[in-house]
């Protein structure tokens, strides 16, 4: 039996194949990406950036600093003694300005001193109109301002002695370092004997630590607060290289997020891209973004903002068409989703 293909037939068959591959993907893209908005979730950050923070912060960190005695501040209990006057004698309670009352001289200042510095300027006070040759001791019953606590996304988090003056990278390696939630920017929070001594502070550890910024060490005073908050999510999903979540470790724009998913994929719609924003109300709604306008790629990211890349119906089926050639007079099309 002889098989007789005419030209018009194997246009037709082409025709059917190629309206068939169309359908198929544009039925295809549109399922995806309406799966991917009613999910808006993504998959884990693995990545190690906490580990190399880490590193580097424990390879900058003094760990064998030599203690110093104990320094007088805030809240400590003093018992006081005079050698050659008994009755001078008492346990005396460190007031918020740094004050100490004792018998006879009033108030002394004695914040910021050591044991053995305020013996010294208290036995000189005595001296000067009471006692001719006076031996004052000085010993530091309760001590409540050398501390510094340390809270938030650390290894360690809690409140430590703090018996050495230290720098800010010297603490965070005492309690192990960041943890894999931690952001980037460290709070201090110091509560001074005088109001121009009270403050907040911030550091950003990305430039202390990857930019060598040495000037942003600061120095830990007792009392201490010491904050590593945690950072915030976003979602990168669909027509991207790497979808997944991903750590706001510091301000990010909407272009910046999508590199941090690998980029556009070769398919993707280069125009517009969705955003879905936690409304204050709970609800999510999912918002067309023009990446062409600088409004739209410069849009600032917040935190659990799930962006999704859309596909092109015609990027698909270039990415995804293909032609072979077997046996001789024969040959093949076909299609494979670039998704996949």
């Amino acid at each position: 039996m002889k098989i007789v293909i005419r030209k018009r037939h194997v246009f037709y068959c082409f025709m059917a194949i190629g309206l068939g591959m169309f359908l198929g993907t544009w039925l295809g893209c549109g399922g995806s990406q309406s799966s991917l908005i009613a999910q808006h979730t993504g998959k884990s950050d693995k990545s190690n950036e906490i580990s190399q923070i880490n590193e580097r912060l424990f390879a900058s960190a003094q760990m064998n600093v030599s203690p110093i005695d104990d320094l007088i501040g805030s809240g400590d209990l003093l018992h006081v003694s005079v050698f050659e006057a008994k009755d001078l004698e008492k346990k005396v309670r460190v007031n918020s300005r740094g004050y100490v009352t004792l018998p006879l001289l009033g108030q002394v200042l004695v914040k910021g001193l050591t044991a053995r510095e305020a013996e010294e300027k208290t036995e000189h006070l005595y001296r000067k109109r009471y006692i001719k040759d006076p031996h004052v001791n000085i010993f530091i019953e309760e001590s409540f301002s050398q501390r510094v606590t340390v809270v938030g996304q650390v290894k360690s988090p809690g409140t430590y002695d703090y018996l050495s003056k230290q720098r800010l990278i010297d603490v965070l390696a005492l309690v192990g370092g960041l943890n894999d939630n931690a952001g980037r920017t460290v709070q201090i929070r110091r509560i001074g004997s005088e109001p121009d001594e009270h403050g907040m502070f911030f550091v950003d550890l990305d430039k202390l630590i990857n930019e060598g910024r040495t000037e942003l060490n600061v120095e830990i005073n007792g009392g201490d607060v010491i904050y590593v908050p945690e950072a915030g999510v976003f979602f990168v999903d669909g027509a991207v290289r790497r979808p997944g979540s991903y750590r706001i470790k510091e301000k990010m724009v909407l272009r910046e997020a999508l590199m941090a998913g690998g980029g556009l994929a070769p398919y993707a719609n280069k125009d517009t891209v969705i955003l879905i924003r936690p409304k204050e109300n709970g609800d999510r709604e999912p918002i067309d973004i023009d990446l062409q306008k600088p409004e739209g790629s410069e849009l600032e990211i917040k935190d659990r903002d799930v962006i999704i890349a859309k596909g092109s119906v015609l990027g698909k089926v270039m990415q995804g068409s293909g032609m072979g050639i077997g046996f001789p007079g024969l040959f093949w099309i076909g299609y494979k989703s670039p998704e996949r």
